[in-house]
């Protein structure tokens, strides 16, 4: 696995940190999206981020 991509895993494991809401890969941003929250969590080196402060809001 390289360091671009996220292990399926790991991703059905993954909530987002403020809803509880089942998170959506995007692999072209490399971002784990949550519909609920209207934020973008960025993936680092293949490593999710998931601070809210570190995300990038969808309502842009």
């Amino acid at each position: 696995m390289s360091k671009s991509q996220i292990d399926q895993m790991l991703l059905d494991m993954l909530v987002c940190p403020l809803t509880k809401t089942t998170l959506e890969y995007d692999k072209e941003a490399q971002e784990l999206i949550s519909r609920a929250a209207k934020l973008a969590y960025p993936i680092r080196d293949g490593v999710p981020v998931m601070l809210p402060d570190e995300a990038r809001s969808l309502e842009d």
